[in-house]
């Protein structure tokens, strides 16, 4: 219950009237409005986000935001670096970079555990992120499809004319490569899983795919 209201006859009313209250201090409100440019956590230490190159691999943001916890460290750091590598940063930068990240985590990984993190070039595709990393979200990312279009380099704009052509099951799995396996080499077998068929049939549609030229 809360002024003014009234019960059993009785009407509640706060103890210092609303036209005495003074004002939420200026300091107060500033502090709220203001956008969070560092990522704080349990133990108050902060991580201020550094320049890298790659910053519409979205990914790369998400994963420097986040404060990773256990279970997901390892992984997060290792596709962290690798995508830095991918997008053009030393590999000392990349590695000062996921060393600081690691250290500013409630929990961090041990100086071992962070050796193997950095230690081999992966590349790493945006389906396999999304399989390691829950936590991840393409929507805001300019990477996939760059200002809302498929690239000129992107398998369904390279054989456009030739689509037509194909059967529907064909046409499938040309759309998948496409999208979901953008910039990425799948293997037969990741291909069949994601489409529920067999891969045999997954196989023959690849070779007959190759012969009409559509990965040269």
């Amino acid at each position: 219950m809360a002024p003014p209201s009234i019960i059993k006859a009785h009407q509640y009313v706060y103890e210092i009237p609303l036209s005495e209250m003074l004002p939420i201090p200026k300091l107060l409100i500033k502090k709220e409005s203001e956008p969070i440019s560092c990522v704080e956590d349990r133990k108050h230490k902060t991580f201020k986000i550094a320049k890298y190159h790659g910053q519409k691999v979205d990914c790369i943001r998400q994963i420097l935001s986040k404060d990773l916890e256990e279970g997901e460290r390892n992984n997060s750091l290792f596709i962290l670096y690798n995508l830095l590598l991918q997008n053009k940063n030393t590999e000392e930068y990349s590695k000062k970079l996921v060393i600081k990240k690691n250290g500013s985590l409630s929990k961090p990984l041990t100086e071992l555990d962070l050796k193997k993190v950095c230690q081999k070039a992966y590349n790493c595709g945006c389906s396999g992120i999304r399989n390691k990393l829950a936590y991840i979200k393409c929507e805001a990312c300019g990477y996939r499809f760059k200002d809302g279009k498929l690239k000129d380099s992107n398998i369904l704009i390279k054989n456009i004319r030739i689509l037509p052509e194909l059967s529907n099951a064909q046409r499938g799995i040309v759309c998948l490569l496409g999208t979901v396996f953008e910039g990425e080499s799948p293997s037969v077998y990741r291909i069949a899983k994601e489409t529920n068929m067999d891969w045999r049939i997954v196989n023959n549609i690849m070779k007959n795919l190759e012969k009409k030229g559509f990965f040269s």
